[in-house]
């Protein structure tokens, strides 16, 4: 499990109509933010219906493309347009010309998006960027690499004690659900090894070199393709898989590693005489990240390893990421899916989204419901019938003899008592009577 609301911070339910509108503002307005704007326009109305979920861009801010802010929020098409010539700043009749920290510092937004490029040295700027977010109130959603791994602990100690959201979907696998998996699908279970296939680059590079292609042509393929970078040490050195399994150590098995202590070999060294060898055992070379944890001790790789035909991961080729997470309860999960991509890494920013719309969605209900409680409560008590007299056991024969007796004892002893008054006041009845009998008969006469 990671550190969070379950991560850091606190968190509806599916059909809601009752919906909570967050003011959103991205820094990062490249590959990752336009495919995030896109799913918005596109699903505005289902994600109102099946959420309750609705969004208003209030700010975008890029290095590049310029910046523009309204506190009543953005026309997202018009946005977009304006990012294709860099002319963002020209958003007609708002704010614009400030810096990603002036735009979260001084926007209105509550949660900012952090989708700038990754600097896994020195993790700036986003770490700034990131800092002044939680500082000033915000919530954090990112798809950067470099703070994630290089200052888990304290931006997610930071998150909790101002009460506060940090999360990080898209670090790992873009939208593929790696972390929500280990958070919330493998709840209960101990996660004791995380093993898999995490830079698609060097997995599209092998999986090439397995057709005969030489590493220098698979690597210029990948480049033309956009896979790669036009210096791809990020990838083929391993240095974008260290700082993933960085992070899964961190998120998931809660271990305080930096990067000296990875052990990292990228894949530069395979030859295609490496790759046609491991063919005739049986194998395949990947790039694995690996995290295991060794009673109170976690080691983290990336090395290239030689798998076995029949390991899933040995399957998953092209750029297609997957993980094999090794758990005490379920045994061997493995999860297949997108690396990157524009739609795919936003999506993942989505769905973060979501899990902080749940849990506000939830504190609203329960603040609610303790505001209505001590109400409710007096209204229970003044509409609270009077209790009923519980009704007679029946008697037996026994008790119901006992209980004619009693009247009738008591009524003899009262007699007792007053027995010379009743005597005299029946001799005075029998006067009377003998009295009037008399009269009668002398009338007759």
């Amino acid at each position: 499990m990671r550190p969070g609301s379950r991560r850091p911070g606190g968190g509806a339910v599916g059909g809601s109509k009752e919906g909570t509108m967050f003011k959103l503002a991205i820094i990062g307005f490249g590959v990752v933010g336009q495919g995030l704007a896109e799913i918005l326009i596109k699903y505005r109305e289902r994600l109102k219906y099946e959420h309750g979920f609705e969004v208003s861009v209030v700010a975008v801010s890029d290095f590049n493309k310029g910046s523009a802010y309204n506190p009543t929020g953005l026309d997202l098409a018009k946005v977009l347009y304006l990012a294709k010539a860099n002319k963002i700043s020209e958003y007609p009749g708002v704010q614009t010309g400030w810096n990603a920290l002036d735009t979260i510092k001084k926007s209105n937004a509550e949660v900012v998006i952090e989708a700038t490029y990754t600097n896994i040295k020195t993790a700036e700027p986003a770490y700034s960027h990131f800092k002044a977010a939680l500082e000033s109130g915000k919530h954090v959603v990112t798809t950067n690499k470099g703070p994630t791994a290089l200052f888990f602990g304290e931006l997610a100690a930071l998150a909790k004690s101002k009460r506060l959201q940090f999360r990080y979907e898209g670090t790992v696998m873009s939208g593929t659900p790696v972390l929500n998996l280990a958070e919330f699908c493998l709840e209960g279970n101990e996660i004791r090894e995380i093993r898999g296939i995490v830079n698609g680059t060097t997995n599209f590079i092998l999986t090439n070199m397995e057709k005969g292609k030489s590493y220098a042509a698979a690597l210029k393929e990948a480049q033309d393709l956009g896979f790669a970078e036009a210096v791809p040490d990020a990838d083929v050195e391993g240095f974008d898989a260290m700082a993933k399994v960085i992070i899964l150590a961190k998120a998931v098995m809660r271990a305080d590693i930096s990067v000296a202590d990875v052990d990292r070999t990228g894949i530069t060294g395979i030859s295609l005489q490496d790759v046609e060898t491991a063919r005739t055992e049986g194998k395949r070379w990947k790039l694995i990240g690996r995290v295991v944890r060794d009673g109170g001790v976690v080691r983290a790789s990336v090395k290239p390893e030689k798998l076995d035909i029949t390991d899933p991961l040995a399957s998953v080729g092209g750029a297609t990421n997957a993980l094999t997470f090794r758990t005490d309860l379920m045994g061997n999960v493995t999860i297949i899916g997108a690396g990157a991509g524009k739609i795919e890494t936003g999506y993942s920013i989505l769905v973060d989204l979501l899990t902080i719309h749940r849990a506000a969605t939830i504190e609203k209900k329960a603040a609610a419901l303790m505001r209505v409680a001590p109400k409710a409560e007096v209204a229970v008590k003044r509409a609270r019938p009077k209790k009923a007299k519980r009704p007679k056991r029946p008697q037996s024969k026994k008790a119901a003899r006992k209980t004619v007796k009693k009247p009738a004892r008591k009524v003899k002893l009262q007699t007792k008592k007053t027995r010379k008054p009743v005597r005299k006041a029946v001799k005075r009845m029998k006067k009377v009577a003998r009295r009037t009998k008399k009269t009668t008969r002398a009338r007759k006469r």
